[in-house]
């Protein structure tokens, strides 16, 4: 360390040593090093920092010192979407390896009050999990890893022996291994000789959407807690199979930004984190600081960034009675960048990356007992909590719609919550609950805290600022009926749930010579539905409900069922009964036979009002100036659960496009300038359906695609009362919606709104548009009520701004129809209420009647 102050006096004067990438640059000089630890240069090819390490060599590198030490275990988790290795290093002392499974299970004990209690934590180790790079273009995190498994494998001496034999490390070197490397290839394909700093080079700039991103442009981050990606799935699993005490998160920021670590911003912690946590917190960040004061390195702490919303990498441990700590680093984005602060460099934001990755091992190594005795108070509250709490459990279930309740069990299963079927009947605020489709959540549990925060809503907060959102009420996100039990007994539990299914489908009535009818409920009837016309069949859509014998006898059809003839088709009798028998039986629905087109009720099923479904044909307009996240929504929502092709057009290339290709067009959030306006309008004229989301609308509005007004905040007279300049901020930013759930009241007979069953709907809104209902009065299918916030929050103004807006407005223009929806209905994936809407957009649009709109 006395080499690397002499060299390196302060963050504003940048050393040549910081150019040139030697190991002493970045590591203690207070331990020896196992020469025959392979260095990172040796297998990489290149020094730490000269390059940007690619994930093929990283993994190459990880798997070169599990061979080469006795102190590491390397752990695959699974792959990425783009079969990238997602891994872990398990590093600990020779002794502990030996016994690691059993320290495995004495760890999870510590979150099991039924073992606990007479536990004695002197001789435990700490688990730590170092996580690196969880967006792809922060890339001293990943780097850093490297030189972090590179220092525990060959430092040698007392320091590290006492480390290692007190602490088992979760090395987790790359949490997006897609995005990451996605921009490794950018970064090294622009690098110079001669490194430019100059932030305008094309080096500093990435193409659309970017590296931050997993394959389908989702921010990883956001993802913790919904787990909706393959990613997050693999790392919770192994999460779980550690419950660590300390979790490091590495990031960067902003290039004229120095370094942060935690603790946030005080008054926005959760409220179901203990105080505790963030005593610990700073207890650990007096550590960081040492450190950092040791290099020469300017840092900041408290400010700007929080620890409210369990879904990001640093909170989502504070719910698991661990320390979560996030480190942002001031970013080169390249290899040298010109800052405020000097040329900031590649190796000086690893460097500093490594550092804190070392304070948090010497913290961690010194605060063993207090973290491992915090843990196992942290779950021994847990069941005091749920022991004085008025709410004894949670019953939720759809009995419509089997599939959406397997996807939501699948989630809570993936945080280690006990789940039982109902037994019986239950009736809660007016909802019925049945076994066989409904389900219970017990309160009294060790996870009693992190339930509580799946289901809750909360309306009330110290802070109207967030670095995230400020609601995620999970039954509402799902739209699943649920309610709170105040009273819970075992006669109410049926059996546990071990491993959620996916409820197996069938055809009723086997095989039909005339006709088959299926609901629109189920959340995959358009999967199956998409199939049927894949396979070159006529389908329709009932516009109207009705009542025909089946084999089932007497059976009920509301609106949007769909039915597909089994006669003058381009398939068999025989080879529609197959496609649509392992459809059903894949999909989780009840497809009918029907034997006769004479019903019992409504209208005869060769009537006008069974419309005949065009297949979508889908398109969506990308980069420059389009959100990446929405439009990642839309590409993964079709692509990975409905097996729907999109096609996503470059906003550099739309003008030339042939838009007869497509029937309906998507545009998500963002700026769309570039592309011809008038080309959209004669493509909407001749038919098409054109869905606008969030400020998509206000796009088209101000290019006179469509006419929807807007509601205006009434009139306040003029204040010439001074304001502190410091409260701005505050003032301003508590007048933005940054991610909350509000109701509204929807119509079931509009074909945008086929296939749910509740007139009210919760939508998760994070933007300040609030639409006019239309003039026509069958065009706004769906307006929020008089009273809409159901959880997060909300400014005064902006509740009434929002009171009777509508969420969705439908306009007619010429032959086609423009839909715009005010909120993002698939929003992180895990939004499934909003999925039918979307969906029933590309299906329907050329359904609604065109005078309902105009």
């Amino acid at each position: 360390m006395k080499k690397i102050i002499l060299f390196f006096m302060s963050f504003l004067t940048i050393s040549y040593l910081a150019y040139s990438q030697e190991l002493s640059y970045y590591l203690p000089d207070s331990v020896t090093y196992n020469t025959a630890i392979p260095t990172p240069e040796s297998v990489l090819g290149h020094k730490v920092g000269e390059w940007h390490a690619t994930h093929d060599k990283l993994v190459n590198y990880m798997q070169v010192l599990a061979k080469s030490s006795d102190r590491i275990k390397y752990e695959p988790m699974g792959k990425t979407y783009e079969a990238r290795q997602q891994l872990v290093l398990i590093i600990t002392s020779p002794k502990n390896q030996a016994n690691l499974e059993q320290i495995r299970q004495q760890h999870l004990d510590l979150s099991n009050p039924a073992k606990s209690a007479s536990m004695n934590v002197d001789n435990l180790p700490l688990v730590v999990w170092m996580g690196y790079t969880i967006h792809g273009n922060e890339p001293s995190g990943v780097n850093a890893a490297i030189l972090a498994a590179y220092y525990l494998a060959a430092a040698q001496g007392k320091q590290i022996d006492d480390l290692l034999e007190n602490t088992v490390i979760v090395l987790d070197p790359c949490l997006n291994p897609d995005g990451m490397n996605r921009f490794a290839t950018w970064a090294n394909m622009h690098k110079s000789k001669n490194l430019v700093t100059d932030p305008q080079s094309r080096e500093f700039s990435e193409v659309w959407p970017g590296g931050r991103y997993n394959h389908y442009w989702f921010d990883m981050n956001r993802d913790w807690l919904p787990a909706q990606h393959i990613e997050s799935q693999n790392r919770l699993k192994k999460f779980h199979e550690w419950r660590p005490n300390i979790l490091t998160d590495h990031h960067e920021m902003g290039t004229n930004s120095t370094f942060f670590f935690q603790p946030g911003v005080p008054s926005r912690t959760n409220p179901l984190t203990p105080a505790k946590n963030q005593e610990l917190t700073t207890k650990i960040g007096n550590y960081h600081a040492n450190f950092l004061d040791r290099i020469g390195s300017l840092y900041f702490t408290k400010e700007n960034f929080d620890d409210f919303y369990y879904g990001k990498g640093s909170t989502y441990p504070d719910i698991h009675g661990a320390i979560g700590i996030l480190f942002e680093q001031g970013s080169s984005r390249g290899h040298a960048q010109e800052s405020i602060n000097g040329v900031v460099t590649f190796p000086f934001t690893i460097r500093n990356q490594f550092t804190t990755s070392l304070s948090s091992l010497e913290a961690g190594k010194n605060l063993r007992k207090e973290l491992l005795n915090y843990q196992k108070e942290f779950y021994q509250s847990a069941i005091q909590m749920a022991n004085t709490s008025p709410i004894k459990g949670y019953v939720f279930g759809d009995k419509n719609d089997k599939a959406k309740t397997y996807h939501f069990l699948e989630m809570v299963e993936r945080h280690q919550i006990e789940i039982y079927e109902l037994k019986g009947k239950l009736t809660i605020d007016n909802q019925e609950f049945e076994s066989g489709s409904a389900y219970v959540i017990p309160a009294n549990q060790p996870q009693h805290r992190l339930i509580t925060t799946i289901f809750q809503k909360e309306t009330k907060f110290k802070d109207s600022l967030f670095y995230d959102v400020s609601a995620w009420t999970m039954p509402l996100a799902f739209g699943l009926p649920y309610g709170e039990m105040k009273t819970l007994n075992s006669t109410m539990l049926g059996n546990k749930v071990n491993k959620a299914m996916l409820p197996t489908g069938e055809v009723v009535g086997g095989k039909s010579e005339y006709a088959y009818a299926f609901e629109w409920d189920e959340y995959y009837a358009p999967k199956v539905l998409l199939a049927a016309q894949s396979a070159g069949l006529i389908t329709k859509v009932s516009t109207e409900p009705f009542e025909i014998s089946t084999a089932n006898g007497a059976t009920k059809f509301d609106y949007g069922t769909i039915l597909i003839p089994a006669r003058n088709q381009a398939k068999s009798t025989e080879e529609i009964y197959q496609l649509l028998k392992k459809q059903a039986e894949t999909n989780g629905l009840k497809v009918y036979a029907v034997k006769t087109g004479l019903v019992l009720n409504g209208t005869d099923l060769g009537s006008s009002n069974f419309a005949v479904l065009e297949k979508p044909r889908v398109a969506t307009v990308v980069g420059n100036g389009v959100n990446p996240m929405d439009a990642g929504e839309i590409w993964h929502l079709t692509d990975q659960r409905f097996d729907m092709p999109l096609s996503q057009l470059d906003v550099n290339s739309f003008n030339a496009a042939n838009l007869e290709r497509y029937n309906t067009l998507v545009l998500v959030s963002g700026n769309y300038s570039a592309i011809n306006k008038d080309k959209i309008k004669t493509w909407v004229q001749n038919g098409g359906t054109l869905v606008l989301l969030e400020t998509a609308i206000q796009w088209a509005t101000a290019n006179g695609l469509m006419g929807v007004t807007y509601k205006k905040a009434k009139t306040k007279a003029d204040s010439t009362a001074a304001m502190p300049y410091a409260s701005m901020d505050n003032i301003v930013g508590a007048q933005e919606i940054g991610g909350s759930i509000f109701q509204a009241k929807v119509d079931l007979t509009h074909p945008l709104m086929y296939g749910y069953n509740s007139p009210y709907m919760s939508f998760f809104k994070a933007n300040n548009i609030f639409m006019q209902k239309n003039t026509n009065p069958y065009s706004s299918p769906a307006q929020y009520t008089n009273s809409p916030l159901q959880s997060g929050y909300i400014s005064k103004d902006n509740v009434d701004m929002i009171r009777n807006a509508a969420v969705v407005n439908v306009n007619t223009v010429g032959r086609g129809k423009i839909v715009s929806i005010d909120n993002n209905p698939n929003f992180r994936a895990f939004w499934y209420s909003g999925t039918k809407l979307l969906l029933n957009s590309m299906f329907f649009g050329k359904v609604i009647d065109a005078g309902s709109a105009r």
